[in-house]
């Protein structure tokens, strides 16, 4: 049985190897963003990208959003890059992602007193993208 697979083997290689490398080599497709910023408070400033709302299964909404909180010297401050889950109808967030890293069971939140929040939770909803 092994004498007839080795050659078949040996011919799968020889055909998928070079598609392999074809596509490894292949540079990733982005697309360009569309920053919205929200208004800014005295805790930072918040943005969302128009060009990443998406409906999700569960009939709510993906949107990549970054932040910059304020420091307390001025200093320019690092920005986070955060992919929210929203539901419109009940206005409530979750961060699925953050700076990249998946997040695993996150939970559902109200923006509470958090405005930046809030004003990209009431323009992702009523944008019309979703």
């Amino acid at each position: 049985m092994e004498q007839v697979l080795r050659p078949i083997r040996r011919l799968l290689l020889w055909v998928l190897l070079p598609l392999l490398l074809t596509l490894q080599g292949s540079p990733a497709l982005a697309g360009p963003v569309d920053w919205r910023e929200v208004p800014s408070t005295g805790d930072g400033q918040q943005w969302w990208d128009a060009g990443s709302v998406r409906r999700t299964r569960n009939d709510t909404v993906s949107v990549l959003s970054r932040y910059s909180l304020r420091t307390e010297d001025d200093s320019p401050a690092l920005g986070t890059l955060v992919v929210m889950e929203i539901d419109c109808d009940q206005t409530l967030y979750r961060d699925i992602q953050k700076n990249g890293l998946p997040r695993f069971r996150a939970e559902w939140e109200a923006p509470a007193n958090d405005d930046l929040i809030s004003e990209v939770i009431q323009a992702v909803c009523s944008s019309g993208l979703a």
